[in-house]
């Protein structure tokens, strides 16, 4: 049987996550919450909802008096994976090469 009093704290960081964490660093580094909670926080700040308009790389929480780069919670969310490495640059001009290609350069 569960205390109802012993959940509050967790989900008022849950609900009003402004009010206690200042980065997404300050996030992962609370020991109370779980990942789960820690990846809903951080979701929910890399929202387009929460996007500086003339800089759409940034993020205004509301209640934390500043921005935040969406690069920080993205790189906080890959550590929750277990994932520190950043993301590798793709499109197009990053893909590998076609397969004849490859097999060309491997007779060389």
């Amino acid at each position: 049987m569960s205390n109802a009093n012993t959940n509050t704290g967790n989900l008022d960081r849950l609900f009003h996550p402004a009010a206690h964490y200042a980065s997404p660093e300050d996030v992962l580094n609370d020991d109370e919450l779980s990942v789960p909670e820690k990846r809903i926080i951080l979701s929910s700040w890399a929202s387009d909802m929460f996007a500086v308009e003339s800089d759409p790389a940034l993020r205004e929480i509301p209640g934390t008096g500043h921005t935040v780069r969406l690069a920080d919670i993205l790189a906080a969310l890959r550590r929750l994976d277990g994932d520190d490495d950043p993301p590798r640059p793709g499109g197009i001009p990053m893909r590998l090469r076609r397969p004849w290609a490859a097999a060309r350069a491997d007779r060389s």
